[in-house]
């Protein structure tokens, strides 16, 4: 099993697909960074050669990934939060950012439903 950027991509899989495993990475960016590298998009992760591998972790070293892009978006959200912005209240309020209905869903934001008192009748 290969690593790269700290994540092990599966064997299995062909080398575009796999390379989606690693955050950051879309199958769009995953196929140009294949292309850039020389490398057969069907060829399966486990049959790359070493020289393959080097030359694919020095493209992806090119792309803001994994543990990068992870903390510049965490860095976002805690610039937005800080200056109050509308985005920022959503976030610390723990509701739905971008413009999503409340009154009846976002569940997977808000938690499981709170049961109202003498709301039966």
């Amino acid at each position: 099993m290969a690593r790269i950027k700290g994540v092990d991509i599966p064997n299995e899989k062909h080398i575009v697909v796999s390379l989606t495993y690693i955050y950051g990475i879309g199958r769009n960016l995953a196929k140009t960074i294949c292309k850039n590298a020389n490398v057969e998009e069907t060829k399966k992760a486990k049959d790359l050669t070493t020289e393959e591998l080097n030359s694919l972790r020095d493209e992806i070293n090119k792309h803001l990934v994994e543990g990068d892009l992870r903390r510049e978006v965490n860095m976002n959200i805690k610039t937005k939060m800080e200056i109050n912005s509308y985005q920022g209240t959503r976030h610390k309020k723990g509701l739905p950012v971008r413009g999503q209905r409340t009154n009846r869903n976002a569940r997977t934001r808000k938690g499981k439903g709170k049961t109202v008192a003498n709301k039966k009748k």
